[in-house]
């Protein structure tokens, strides 16, 4: 057998074949996330329990914000993969929008 066959099946065998292990700081696992891509934000309807936290995940080529209609919440310009976190106490529906895109425009429904 030549040398390069041999090393082809070592690193062949060197697998484990299980899947990565969670990062931690990741996302949540729970679908309680948004993200900001091309200008939109993405779902643009959210529903979830209430005392869930919904982080959103700024991925877009600028700044953008996270506002709720009824001033409840409110995240800087935020941009470069940066996350906001709110949580959502009590049933309800609750609209908001980027202060500084204002045709950005979603929803989280809290039921």
């Amino acid at each position: 057998m030549s040398l390069t066959a041999v090393l082809v099946l070592a690193v062949a065998g060197c697998g484990s074949g299980a899947a990565p292990a969670p990062v931690a700081g990741s996302a949540p696992s729970n679908g309680d996330a948004v993200t900001i891509h091309n200008f939109a934000f993405d779902p643009p309807t959210l529903t979830v329990k209430p005392g869930a936290e919904v982080t959103w995940t700024f991925d877009d080529s600028t700044d953008h914000t996270v506002v709720a209609d009824d001033n409840s919440f409110a995240s800087q310009p935020m941009g470069n993969g940066q996350t906001y976190t709110h949580t959502f106490p009590a049933a309800g529906e609750v609209a908001y929008h980027c202060s500084i895109h204002p045709f950005m425009k979603a929803t989280v429904t809290v039921k």
